[in-house]
């Protein structure tokens, strides 16, 4: 456990790494005795510093580590989760400046938008359904301010569970016209070639489930997933690095089409 102190130097070494763009060693190094406890209160941190210093907005929230085989890597038997702001959405069209990153790769997730509040404690997959406007395509663009990702769950919990932007498609589903745990993902690379595959499905059998446990663990924290949110709920596919010049698109099955992101 770290004191407050040490809290609020994790917080400042992270921010640095990400202006500098000069990756750090890992915080379970640095800060030794760090839990998880202590990585979301230097998470929640950070969000507080972007929302007072720039002015940025809470929009939504991501969910990682939501396979069982990146749980058992990282030795935890959960998901973790961290904020969307504002300043993090990217627009189709518009080439992602790569430089502005440490080591920034992608992952093909399909996106809930909601239309309504979920409830917290005791959310189920069917307040989740109910208070879904929209199923979306999406790409996650995550980055890690730890030196070759070298990562475990306090490190990427700290760092905002590595979230860094995200870019929507212009595909809108109501989630009741799809089947959300079938709907087949393909990323193509730059060549056009098919990259990875996968399936809804692979996040936590099912992805209304990851915003469910979502609903239920920020509850704890006074938080509410609100109208107008959006829940990245886990990907469908491994991730994959990216680098200038590039640009990259995923196709969804289930109506939901296709999202590209480029990198400049």
């Amino acid at each position: 456990m770290l004191d407050e102190a040490e809290r609020h130097a994790a917080a400042g070494v992270l921010r640095a790494a990400e202006r500098d763009r000069a990756p750090v060693a890992p915080l379970r190094e640095t800060f030794p005795g760090i839990g998880t406890a202590d990585a979301y209160a230097i998470q929640l941190l950070n969000i507080a510093w972007r929302e007072r210093t720039r002015g940025e907005r809470v929009t939504g929230h991501k969910v990682g580590l939501s396979s069982p085989v990146m749980q058992r890597m990282m030795g935890v038997d959960e998901p973790d989760y961290g904020h969307l702001l504002d300043g993090m959405a990217l627009r189709e069209g518009e080439p992602v400046p790569a430089g502005r990153y440490c080591r920034p790769r992608i992952e093909v997730e399909v996106g809930f938008l909601l239309g309504a509040d979920l409830p917290g404690e005791g959310c189920t997959e069917k307040d989740v359904l109910a208070g879904t406007e929209a199923l979306v395509p999406a790409i996650e663009l995550i980055d890690s301010r730890i030196r070759d990702w070298d990562i475990r769950i306090a490190d990427t919990v700290a760092d905002n569970a590595s979230s860094a932007g995200y870019v929507l498609g212009a595909g809108r589903v109501p989630p009741d016209a799809v089947d959300r745990r079938a709907v087949d993902a393909v990323l193509y690379g730059p060549d056009g070639d098919e990259t990875v595959s996968g399936r809804s499905d692979a996040v936590l059998g099912d992805p209304a489930a990851a915003v469910a446990w979502l609903a239920r663990t920020v509850a704890a924290f006074g938080v509410r997933l609100k109208a107008g949110h959006l829940v990245l709920p886990g990907s469908c596919t491994r991730a994959v690095d990216v680098a200038p010049g590039q640009t990259w698109t995923a196709r969804f099955g289930g109506g939901l089409g296709p999202v590209s992101i480029a990198f400049s």
